[in-house]
């Protein structure tokens, strides 16, 4: 039996029973309320949590064998605007060898440039054109490489495949061959996926012509709940950016949103982007011991932005909006702002003030060229273009 809550004016769904309303973010006497007690105990517990229930445990982090092949350099791309490096990367583990590209467009210039990492979940051949032929805004990256901004970008598939029957292939393969040593807290593919960003950063930090202090990493809907988790898991990311994540990203689990995706819905479909243990919240919302609120806070002090669209109820905007302002106490314990804004805002309103931004935007599930200017706008309020 369940009932509505109202939570800061918002609707939430719980049960009955009152631990299981909205998960504490800091919690007195156990650690969090102070900067020291945050780092050194509830920030740690909060990210356990969420790997031995949400996303999983990586088995490896940086290879030992990783390795970066440059596949070629142009200069004077974009009209003499960029440089455009692709390199590909290699590594090796139980299972034998993996690789994967990544493709960069660096503007030219005699500082070091901010960067932007895209985790593309959609068709390179459409929206990841290292020519320019084709030119989508999904990544546009001549915008991006005009406000003085590294464009970055890799392909999901070519670390982990998007597929079932689940784990074959990809990095699953080279680091946990035997599905037979899968636990239920092993990796799923969206940390997989974060994973391979963590590998583009490692690589960034070898690129003389970046900023790696900041470079931001971002996705769109699957790519965007990676974002996320890639962002709480590798602290090297200076701005983390989802994009209409929805269910297993910004989107609060807790909340009364009936036209959203629930984790019912996302289990069925989808239930390889998840560790095993996961499956366990299926209608059963309020056993799970964290909700995203506490995700997003994981990336504190550092800067979050989170964008809806109006079109895409299924990702439930007003529940990506209300882990926002859940997740601000973490910012004011370094004396910094959250989400500046109490009311849900007008569509085309960004608020930016603050260290988490957000905006919804007319239209439908896509990440759009307006998403984009906000994105960089944000960035800009922040120092980054200096």
């Amino acid at each position: 039996m369940k009932r509505a809550m109202v939570l800061a004016g918002v609707s939430l769904m719980v049960s009955n029973a009152a631990q299981a309303e909205i998960p504490e973010l800091l919690k007195t006497g156990e650690g969090g309320t102070t900067v020291a007690q945050w780092e050194q105990a509830r920030r740690a517990g909060i990210l356990n949590l969420f790997q031995e229930h949400v996303y999983g445990r990586n088995p490896v982090g940086r290879p030992d064998a990783l390795r970066f092949e440059e596949l070629g350099e142009v200069a004077g791309m974009l009209d003499g605007k960029a440089v455009r490096k692709r390199v590909r990367l290699h590594f090796e583990g139980p299972g034998g060898k993996g690789q994967f590209d990544v493709t960069a467009f660096i503007p030219t210039s005699e500082r070091k440039a901010p960067a932007f990492v895209l985790i593309c979940n959609r068709s390179p051949e459409e929206n990841l054109d290292a020519e320019r032929t084709l030119k989508s805004p999904f990544w546009p990256v001549e915008e991006i490489v005009s406000r003085g901004y590294a464009a970055i970008a890799f392909y999901t598939q070519d670390v982990a495949p998007d597929k079932k029957p689940s784990f074959d292939g990809g990095v699953h393969t080279v680091f946990l061959p035997d599905l037979a040593m899968r636990k239920p807290d092993s990796w799923g593919t969206l940390a997989a996926w974060a994973w391979g960003a963590s590998r583009v950063m490692d690589w960034i930090e070898t690129e003389p012509l970046l900023d790696a202090k900041r470079v931001a990493v971002i996705g769109h809907s699957r790519g965007g709940k990676t974002a996320l988790w890639c962002g709480a898991t590798d602290r090297r990311f200076a701005l983390v950016i989802s994009n209409e994540s929805g269910c297993g990203g910004a989107k609060l689990n807790r909340m009364d949103l009936p036209k959203s995706e629930h984790i019912a819905q996302i289990v069925k479909n989808f239930d390889y982007w998840f560790c095993g243990n996961f499956q366990k919240y299926v209608d059963n919302e309020e056993a799970l011991p964290v909700d995203q609120h506490q995700l997003l806070a994981l990336m504190a002090p550092r800067l979050v932005y989170v964008a809806s669209a109006e079109g895409d109820p299924w990702a439930g905007p007003e529940g990506e909006f209300e882990s926002c302002k859940l997740a601000s106490p973490a910012w004011v314990l370094y004396g910094k702002k959250g989400l500046v804004g109490d009311t849900f805002p007008a569509l085309e309103t960004p608020l930016q003030e603050g260290s988490i931004g957000y905006h919804i935007r007319p239209g439908q599930h896509d990440l759009t060229l307006y998403d984009w200017e906000r994105f960089l706008d944000f960035a800009d309020g922040h120092g980054w273009n200096k």
